[in-house]
């Protein structure tokens, strides 16, 4: 058994007689459309990027101490003007703060935890707070302030 192979012009292979009224089909990719939409989400994320930074508004108070250095994001705790208790942005009661902290320290008792309080919040609400922290056996637990502006 052989194989016939068809040539001349009334053969019926692909490179016999051509479409007249097709176009070749252009295999290029048009990068226009992804740039732009690409320029746009960047654009987005730039104006958004700013107002994700803190979730819970507090009027911190000022100090003269240095602003920390920090690799990883830590757990913040804030205590509003009202005394309402957040970790990150939500809303927990004074008796749930510990369990929650646990659950959420990803390397243990070694987690960094602020504690963020309204100047105007009651003192004793931020101290239970900090007190609790610390006796659950948190070890890296610091306050957070606002530099004095001079003026």
């Amino acid at each position: 058994m052989g194989m016939a192979v068809a040539g001349g012009p009334s053969g019926g292979g692909r490179g016999g007689r051509r479409r007249r009224g097709r176009k070749a089909l252009v295999s290029e990719i048009n990068v226009t459309p992804l740039v732009d939409v690409m320029l746009v989400l960047l654009i987005i994320f730039m104006v958004a990027a700013p107002l994700l930074t803190v979730g819970v508004p507090i009027d911190l108070p000022e100090t003269q101490a240095k602003a920390l250095n920090s690799d990883t994001q830590p757990i913040t705790v804030s205590v509003n003007a009202a005394g309402q208790i957040f970790i990150q942005e939500t809303e927990i009661p004074l008796d749930e703060v510990v369990p929650k902290l646990q659950a959420i320290a990803q390397t243990g008792y070694d987690e960094r935890i602020y504690v963020r309080g309204d100047k105007s919040a009651d003192y004793g609400t931020v101290m239970r707070v900090m007190a609790r922290i610390s006796a659950a056996g948190f070890r890296n637990l610091g306050l957070v302030t606002l530099q004095e502006q001079d003026g």
